[in-house]
């Protein structure tokens, strides 16, 4: 029988049968065909694992200590590290390069004094970004010292501006050299990818087992944690310029090296500024994270004031953390909107030519004038303790608001509901669920959006996870970021779609939404301690509320840009808004959809993670110990575990595109 023949009869027979038509649409697109090479695979070799290795938890026999080794490198490191070659001749002089810079930067804050410190800021911001701008910047800095944390907040903008400095050059390298080589490219590619999903606790243990604790290896911890977003905008720009313009500038007799810096670099200037903004952010928000690792600074009193729960205390330390991320985040994408623009914005003396030595000549007499007033650090007469207040206010919430509310209870009823019957069910059925169980669904949601690589990397970090012996806290980790996930993406793809539909509603939460989304991890525990005091469910409430802003606006820009002429042709039909969101919208919006609950999954486990500062218990907690107790090898299993873990829900959460794999 030829070819055509067998099609046609297998076309026929499919018009025929509908259900034979669906069970070839399936075959098609390789989905049925990915579960039936799996349940033969189950059907073999799951009777062989359970004979020799039974169900349950991941068996002991398969488990490899790691404590040792790792205790053993510790022990090393800190006999040798003012011996040893690596640490006088490289190590050493980079902690102390790094000690000398953030010490300068932070001298040169206290030697301005307050006044110089404030004008220089604002004028800076004036100058770069607009009026409103340098309003907030001036804001931010009153409230920092009127808050008694003018000190905190220098300690931390001099780590910043070393650390961010340092992430940008690191970035652009990794950027230019990713941009100029396509076999480059593709090695950076799936390094970044990985270094994007990893929580931030990941970074912090290498660091303090290498450098100990202390600004070295806080400092360290934050570039390579900001600098992945540098090194990624930087290569897409280079990578997207016009062909046009580099032929041109090429049949002009251009060299390298002048088509590099009069063409490439220039028109990929707004990704490059892009890139800063991000980089900011994001070393900010490890910043107050790396203060768990000796950092001074914002994040210290957060973390100390955490530690005891003194809700007003960290409150106090939180609103200039936040204020800080709005002023860098607005000033920075403001200077991206308007480059280009031959002028600058502000008065007349801050456009043209002389506008920096001017700003540097106004800067100086302000901090002459503060000097000459006695003042350099901001004056403790203006100083207010805020933290009485609000502590006595949580203590009425806990009085009030915690329990015995008529109908629908209080915040600790909530908390305490959520933890027995969503929190604990979760936690228990995933430990009882055999481990070669909780391998083949992971490797089924893998493939069945990926390809078989992607499947196999999810599978085998899921694998080591268990090989490590923190299978069980592993386990408690991942009911929490289910449970979050699950509220975060009822609550945000609603929301979103509300706001898809509003343009009202979407003017109103995109103030909040840009508030929330420039906000470190750090801040998000205090509302939720305030709120249900300590334990996994205030854990996993903080990472709702973080992963909550970026699903909503994943998911309204998806829903926008689905084409108008297929909404056109739903209406022309008579399809109900119903239909149209149900029929059209949401099908074609499912690239976007996806990968709102792939940034979901990422943020929530980021925060989830951190929660283990109060009370989140599991592989948190088990970082938390590590560095509180000095037990690195209790602490470096747990961030392996982390990475595991956020590799393995990045890869069942990411789509693949298919036709990368076919080859393989």
């Amino acid at each position: 029988m030829s070819a055509a023949t067998t099609t046609s009869a297998t076309t026929a027979s499919a018009g025929a049968n509908p259900r034979a038509a669906r069970l070839t649409a399936s075959l098609r697109h390789g989905a049925l065909g990915k579960l039936l090479v799996l349940a033969v695979a189950a059907a073999v070799l799951v009777p062989l694992v359970n004979s020799k290795w039974a169900s349950g938890v991941w068996p002991h026999a398969l488990t490899v200590d790691l404590s040792g080794p790792f205790g053993d490198a510790s022990t090393w490191i800190v006999d040798n590290r003012d011996s040893h070659w690596l640490f006088v001749y490289f190590l050493g002089h980079l902690s102390n390069g790094i000690v000398i810079s953030v010490r300068a930067v932070y001298v040169c804050l206290l030697a301005l004094g307050w006044t110089g410190v404030t004008a220089l800021v604002t004028l800076v911001a004036w100058r770069v970004a607009g009026l409103r701008i340098a309003a907030t910047a001036l804001v931010s800095l009153l409230v920092s010292g009127v808050l008694g944390m003018w000190v905190p907040t220098m300690q931390t903008i001099a780590l910043m501006v070393v650390a961010v400095l340092v992430s940008i050059v690191v970035g652009a390298v990794l950027g230019l050299v990713g941009g100029l080589s396509d076999r480059m490219f593709r090695v950076l590619r799936p390094v970044l990818d990985t270094m994007q999903v990893l929580p931030a606790f990941a970074y912090l243990l290498p660091f303090v087992m290498v450098f100990g604790m202390g600004v070295p290896a806080a400092l360290l911890a934050t570039v390579i944690y900001a600098a992945p977003p540098m090194a990624r905008l930087t290569a897409l720009g280079l990578r997207g310029a016009d062909a046009g313009v580099l032929e041109a500038v090429s049949s002009l007799g251009a060299t390298g090296r002048q088509r590099l810096l009069t063409a490439r670099l220039p028109l990929a200037r707004k990704e490059l500024l892009l890139g800063v903004n991000q980089t900011i952010m994001m070393g900010l928000s490890m910043v107050v994270i790396a203060s768990m690792i000796g950092a001074a600074g914002l994040g210290d009193r957060v973390y100390q004031a955490l530690a005891s729960v003194d809700v007003g205390s960290a409150l106090a330390a939180s609103i200039p953390i936040v204020l800080l991320a709005i002023v860098m985040d607005r000033t920075t994408a403001k200077a991206g909107e308007r480059l280009g623009a031959e002028q600058g914005t502000g008065p007349a003396w801050l456009r043209g030519r002389f506008v920096w030595p001017a700003v540097a000549v106004v800067t100086v007499l302000a901090a002459v004038v503060g000097r000459l007033t006695g003042s350099l650090i901001w004056p403790s007469a203006a100083v207010t303790d805020i933290a009485p207040p609000v502590n006595e206010f949580k203590e009425w919430m806990v009085d009030h608001l915690y329990s015995g509310i008529p109908v629908i209870g209080g915040t600790a009823d909530w908390a305490a509901g959520f933890t027995s019957w969503v929190l604990n069910p979760l936690r228990d059925g995933l430990t009882a669920l055999p481990w070669w169980g909780a391998l083949l669904i992971v490797a089924a949601l893998a493939w069945l959006i990926g390809t078989w690589r992607t499947a196999l990397t999810a599978t085998v970090a899921l694998a080591v996870i268990g090989v490590l012996g923190v299978w069980v806290p592993s386990m408690n980790t991942l009911s929490q970021v289910l449970s979050a996930l699950v509220v975060t993406l009822f609550v945000g793809i609603g929301v979103g779609v509300l706001a898809a539909g509003s343009a009202r509603m979407e003017k109103i939460l995109r103030p909040v939404l840009d508030v929330c989304q420039t906000m470190p991890q750090f801040v998000y525990l205090i509302p939720v301690v305030a709120l249900f005091g300590v334990g996994r469910a205030p854990a996993a409430a903080a990472a709702v509320v973080y992963a909550l802003p970026a699903v909503i606006r994943i998911t309204t820009q998806g829903l926008r840009q689905v084409s108008p002429a297929a909404m056109e042709s739903a209406q022309s039909l008579g399809a109900t808004r119903w239909q149209q969101l149900r029929q059209v919208q949401l099908p074609l919006a499912r690239p976007a959809l996806l990968l709102a609950v792939n940034q979901g999954v990422v943020l929530v486990l980021a925060v989830v993670i951190i929660g283990g500062l109060v009370g989140g218990g599991a592989l948190g907690y088990d970082v938390v110990a590590g560095l509180s107790t000095g037990d690195l090898g209790l602490g470096m299993i747990a961030g392996i575990a982390i990475v595991c873990l956020g590799l393995m829900l990045d890869r069942v959460t990411q789509p693949t595109d298919r036709r990368a794999g076919k080859g393989a």
